[in-house]
């Protein structure tokens, strides 16, 4: 059984509380690593977490299927990461109180420990000069092997709008052209 039909099944029986635990603990290294890819800052990336966790704990019961859970899931990460890198959201943020999502979260993502990919240095270099909408973008198609129909889905975040398959696939093209010409540059293609 999938963490989606785990998932489903609490979801099913009104379970919010054991869906959401289901959901934090069966996606949080997939969640973590995406974040860390897109934040390349392991504080940040715990921080993104946290915030993922606290809104997934309260927003669940909107969940309404229009998508899989783990795409779901991937969009609240993505604008969890955006609120992270965001000023404005430094300057105002808080520490969340202590409560079920956070402990579970600070739980799993120390359990997890800090894996660093020390082969991916390189492409961690040319990443940092994109924006994080683009290492975003890298990151779900790439790292997570998204459809471009779930991409779209992540990345229709509820302040920009809808955005189409179409759009990604062409603006992914041109940030491979990017890619390749700063790999050039940095002399990594041989």
């Amino acid at each position: 059984m999938t963490p989606d039909d785990r998932i489903h099944a609490l979801l099913a029986t009104g379970d919010l509380r054991g869906a959401a635990t289901e959901a934090i603990r069966g996606y949080h290294g997939e969640i973590l690593r995406f974040l860390r890819a897109s934040l390349r800052n392991d504080a940040d990336a715990e921080e993104a977490f946290s915030v993922f966790a606290e809104h997934l704990w309260r927003s669940i019961g909107t969940y309404q299927g229009r998508a899989s859970f783990r795409t779901w899931a991937l969009r609240i990460a993505a604008n969890a990461a955006l609120n992270v890198r965001s000023e404005a959201w430094r300057r105002r943020g808080r520490a969340f109180e202590t409560g079920e999502a956070s402990a579970l979260a600070a739980s799993l993502s120390t359990g997890s420990g800090v894996r660093v990919e020390q082969q991916r240095s390189a492409l961690d270099r040319l990443r940092e000069a994109l924006s994080l909408e683009d290492q975003i973008l890298l990151v779900l198609r790439v790292d997570q092997g998204l459809s471009w129909a779930d991409v779209a889905e992540v990345l229709s975040l509820d302040q920009g709008g809808p955005v189409t398959a179409a759009t990604l696939t062409k603006r992914f093209e041109r940030l491979k052209e990017r890619l390749s010409r700063l790999a050039g540059d940095a002399g990594l293609l041989s």
